[in-house]
């Protein structure tokens, strides 16, 4: 008897499903019209029925564990598409967007620059596996902004990136221990998910199963802003480590900023110690100044991480620094680092079009981006006084974070105090009133040029009747 082959089952599994389950299709997508996000309830039966088929496929639904909303309650709304400052999801209804694909939309979503870059790429190939001129075309525009990096390496996300870069620097001192900051987030590879924050943080997470211990113990997790627990490390632990790796400003246990002079003991201690520096710029890399952390604060490192914004929203990550390390990469070295994707042709265009763009308009860029969200994080912050709530804004140019306490948030330890129930009540009220904020204390927002005077005086009548829904509860 003929068997059907197993890829025709699937494909009659799939149509059937399609038909009962009422997959989420580009008909489907472009049927639905798009509402007054103020002036309409929100209805979204669709994005439902899209997380519970999500459901059947990943775990938790989700492909990152933040998306799950499992930290503010509520479903999460899909997305059908981005413009501007505005995310539209698959029931057609519409929010003002305040974290920008967790950063990298500094131009918004679908900027036409952006867009013809990509598709002009995309029409040679989307990949090689081999060099091509855009990677050092880009490569030139990131050194500019950045003269610590002498020399880089193209990864395809941050986490590659971090993850290198420790590589790098314990091959470069002979030294195993790595310093790193309590709610700094470095990606997920083992030895940096301990008491990191971000996604783990969110989660409630102390750090992760399959991280074996004798990994873990490479690892000294220390309170950020604090240069005694520093000097403290180094005292109990001569000539062993090899790198303290930070995020200058951290934005995943919310944003903290360095306090006065923190970042230059850093460099100090590491100087004298023979250790490694590394700033961890996945997150403020191009965003609070062009030339990141770096510039803002007058900061040198032996090695810098970089990713999001450089590759204009696509996968990207980028290591790099002195050029005597780098050198120390294979095919010059002995360190082994590779990834077929690195310098992927699309991921080069749009970060070829995004970085030119921020160089090309810097004097409009930054000072806009810095009014801007003054304006919206002070506006709300100000509705929070007047409802009797307790927050407190932390803000370094295009992101902050509101967090819900009275007192001041200079490190995680302080953040962690933080009452995250009424965060997870006022996320609800203003995704309902058509602002969509990171699903999580532990998170900085972000804006980019796309928001205006509009969509602030939006946010803040919607913070101004979400304040009361915090209060009610």
């Amino acid at each position: 008897m003929r068997r059907t082959p197993y890829w025709a089952i699937i494909v009659c599994s799939l149509r059937e499903r399609s038909s009962a389950d009422g997959f989420y299709t580009e008909a489907t997508m472009e049927s639905h019209s798009s509402k007054d996000s103020h002036s309409a309830k929100f209805v979204r039966t669709r994005s439902q029925a899209l997380q519970q088929r999500a459901e059947r496929f990943f775990p938790g639904g989700v492909n990152s564990p933040v998306r799950a909303f499992k930290a503010v309650g509520g479903a999460p709304p899909f997305v059908e598409r981005g413009e501007g400052a505005w995310l539209f999801d698959a029931d057609g209804n519409r929010y003002i967007d305040y974290f920008g694909s967790w950063g990298p939309m500094i131009l918004g979503h679908a900027f036409p620059v952006v867009v013809e870059a990509i598709e002009r790429a995309a029409r040679k190939s989307a990949s090689f596996g081999a060099s091509t001129a855009a990677e050092a075309d880009l490569a030139e525009r990131v050194v500019t902004c950045y003269p610590a990096i002498e020399k880089m390496r193209f990864v395809s996300s941050g986490t590659e990136a971090t993850m290198s870069a420790i590589r790098l620097a314990r091959a470069a001192t002979g030294r195993k221990i790595v310093v790193k900051f309590e709610g700094c987030y470095h990606g997920h590879s083992d030895g940096l998910l301990v008491k990191a924050g971000s996604g783990v943080a969110t989660l409630g997470i102390p750090g992760s199963a399959g991280v074996p211990e004798e990994i873990a113990g490479l690892t000294l997790a220390l309170p950020f802003n604090d240069l005694a627990a520093v000097e403290e490390a180094f005292a109990a632990y001569p000539d062993a480590i090899a790198a303290v790796i930070l995020e200058p400003v951290v934005g995943n246990a919310g944003c903290i900023a360095p306090g006065a002079g923190y970042l230059a003991g850093l460099r100090a201690i590491t100087a004298r110690e023979g250790a490694l520096l590394i700033a961890d710029e996945v997150m403020s890399g191009f965003r609070v100044a062009l030339g990141g952390a770096l510039e803002l604060y007058g900061l040198d490192a032996d090695l810098v991480t970089l990713g999001k914004i450089v590759g204009g929203g696509l996968p990207v990550g980028v290591f790099g620094g002195k050029r005597e390390l780098m050198d120390l990469l294979a095919p010059l070295g002995p360190v082994y680092q590779a990834g077929t994707l690195s310098g992927n042709p699309l991921a080069m265009a749009a970060g070829i079009a995004t970085v030119g763009y921020l160089q090309e308009h810097v004097g409009e860029v930054y000072p806009k981006l810095e009014a801007t969200a003054k304006a919206v994080a002070e506006g709300v912050a100000a509705e929070a006084a007047r409802a009797g709530v307790a927050l407190t804004l932390n803000r370094v140019g295009a992101m902050w974070t509101w967090f819900f306490t009275a007192g001041p948030v200079t490190d995680y330890a302080q953040a962690a105090l933080i009452d995250t129930a009424a965060f997870g009540r006022f996320h609800r009220a203003m995704l309902d009133a058509g602002v969509w904020l990171p699903p999580s204390q532990f998170e900085a927002a972000f804006l980019g040029t796309a928001h205006g005077k509009a969509e602030v005086e939006a946010t803040i009548a919607a913070a101004r009747k979400a304040f009361e829904a915090v209060v009610a509860d």
